[in-house]
C-alpha cells in the first residue's frame, strides 16, 4: 500500500526530510489521519506533499518502522526517498484517477491512502 503526507513546506519541507534523511511523521491529529498511520507497515510507499500555497507532491519516501504503543499518537518512522516531478493539486484533481480520492474529497486529511495507479501517477 502507498500514503500520501501532507505537510507545510514552511513547518517542515521534503527538503528538510533530504537533510535529515529520517524523521518520525508525527503532528497529525485528525482520527482518520490517525488510523491511516496506525495501520502504516515498514516498507510502505510514501510520497510527500507540501500543502499552503504550494499544493504539490514533492517525493518520496519510506516507512521504517511503526510504534502504536499511543494509538492517539502513533509514532512513524521514515526515511527520505527521491525528488519527483512536483505533481500539482490541480493536476491532480483534473486526473480522474483521483475523483473518489480523500486528497480531493477530503482536503484537510493529513494522510490520505494512495491506489497503486495514483502511486504510479504521481511518481512517474
Amino acid at each position: 500500500m502507498a500514503f500520501l503526507l501532507k505537510t507545510e513546506p514552511d513547518v517542515y519541507s521534503f527538503a528538510d526530510l533530504q537533510r535529515d534523511q529520517e524523521t518520525v511523521w508525527d503532528g497529525v491529529a485528525n482520527p482518520q489521519a490517525v488510523k491511516y498511520l496506525r495501520e502504516m507497515q515498514p516498507g510502505e510507499r510514501l510520497v510527500i506533499y507540501h500543502t499552503g500555497d504550494e499544493r504539490r507532491a514533492m517525493g518520496t519516501a519510506k516507512v521504517l518502522a511503526v510504534d502504536a504503543t499511543d494509538p492517539k499518537v502513533p509514532l512513524v518512522r521514515i526515511r527520505v526517498g527521491k525528488a519527483v516531478p512536483p505533481k500539482t493539486l490541480a493536476e491532480i484533481k483534473a486526473n480522474p484517477i483521483f475523483a473518489k480520492s480523500p486528497l480531493v474529497i477530503i482536503g484537510r486529511l493529513g494522510v490520505v491512502p494512495l491506489t497503486e495507479e495514483q502511486w504510479e501517477w504521481i511518481v512517474r
